[in-house]
């Protein structure tokens, strides 16, 4: 009797064990470590978070708070995140020293990127230089020699040097100082430098100081997207899990494209609560607007390569040209990331359907 009530009792907690080891496995959470600015992009992750979107894709968003793309990348090879947001020029930086992926697109950033001077300006005096350019303001012997307030290797770098390039300069024909955006704000607004290069939500503190936008990068007949980054070894190892990451994103684009102003008291939570940034409505109305973002669907078609260069290639090919141009880069530097193949949508392609 004692043998029959142990082989229950064996085969009872078989069947628990056998029940109970796939459960825990399902509910397993991991920590996903991710980088942001505080800017639009950065919402989208938060929201998530927020709503609890990352737990039922299987993971902890980690949000760790960085004030540049290039010092995103600086913690990079200490594996401080895995997956993030960034601009694309800090991007092609990337992909050149560590092989990362461009995985997805954040928005386009094309018009909130831009130089700004003060309303007394002489750049404000010539508008339409540049006749291909009619919307810049400036000229050659207003700019040159002149002292702009950018941080380096970002999206605000690539805004003015494309306004530096329309008007017939380069970078070396004016004085750039290298400081983050709040420094440049705080630094500009007490008389320093004669131009800053801002991005938002940076530039809307200038248009509330009274600055004026002398160009931005649409202006300049450029594209600027903020894209979605992935460290390699990681990405290469836990394909699935970057999926799962994009798939979490692209909720949080349809909620926006869906629910659009009515986001609005969340947005500015997330600017004060994560960011530590108060906005106004209006500034909030503005910097959520005027962010373009792309779909599922769309991005599948921005990251086609099948009839030659993909949106998302050209994009970031022309941020290289520019670059290198302008002698950031060296010519073997713009061989090495085109030779990359880092422009990646395999992952994208894996994001399981239909998204919410």
């Amino acid at each position: 009797m004692r043998r029959i009530i142990l082989s229950f009792l064996t085969i009872g907690v078989s069947i628990l064990v056998g029940v109970t080891v796939p459960v825990m496995a399902a509910e397993k959470i991991v920590d996903l470590n991710t980088c942001w600015q505080p800017e639009h992009e950065t919402f989208i992750p938060w929201y998530a978070n927020q709503k609890g979107w990352d737990k039922e894709e299987g993971f902890k968003l980690k949000l760790h708070y960085f004030d540049s793309g290039m010092a995103q990348l600086e913690a990079l090879p200490a594996k401080q995140w895995v997956l993030g947001g960034m601009g694309g020029v800090p991007m092609v930086v990337g992909a050149m020293r560590y092989g990362s992926y461009l995985i997805g697109v954040g928005n386009d950033e094309s018009i909130t990127n831009v130089v700004m001077v003060r309303a007394d300006s002489p750049v404000m005096k010539v508008k339409g230089f540049n006749k291909q350019y009619p919307e810049v303001y400036g000229s050659p012997d207003d700019v040159k020699g002149k002292t702009i307030l950018c941080t380096t290797v970002s999206s605000g770098h690539y805004a003015m040097s494309n306004w530096l390039k329309v008007l017939g300069l380069k970078d070396k024909d004016v004085v750039i100082k290298n400081m983050d955006q709040a420094q440049a704000v705080a630094a500009f607004e007490s008389g320093v430098g004669d131009a800053v290069a801002l991005w938002a939500p940076h530039l809307y503190n200038g248009l509330n100081k009274g600055w004026k936008i002398a160009a931005d990068v649409k202006m300049c007949g450029a594209a600027l997207p903020i894209i979605l980054i992935g460290d390699k070894e990681y990405c290469d190892k836990n394909p699935e899990m970057v999926a799962k990451f994009l798939r979490m994103y692209f909720r949080g684009i349809n909620a926006i494209k869906k629910e659009g102003e009515k986001l609005l008291p969340e947005y500015k939570r997330f600017y004060k609560d994560w960011a530590g940034m108060e906005m106004s409505d209006d500034m909030a109305k503005k910097d959520l607007l005027m962010h373009p973002v792309f779909t599922y669907q769309e991005q599948l078609k921005l990251f086609d390569s099948s009839k030659g260069v993909s949106t998302v290639e050209s994009w970031q090919q022309g941020i290289l040209d520019f670059f290198t141009e302008q002698g950031r880069f060296k010519p073997e530097e713009k061989e090495k990331v085109m030779k990359t193949k880092y422009v990646n949508d395999k992952f994208l392609k894996m994001v399981k359907q239909p998204i919410p």
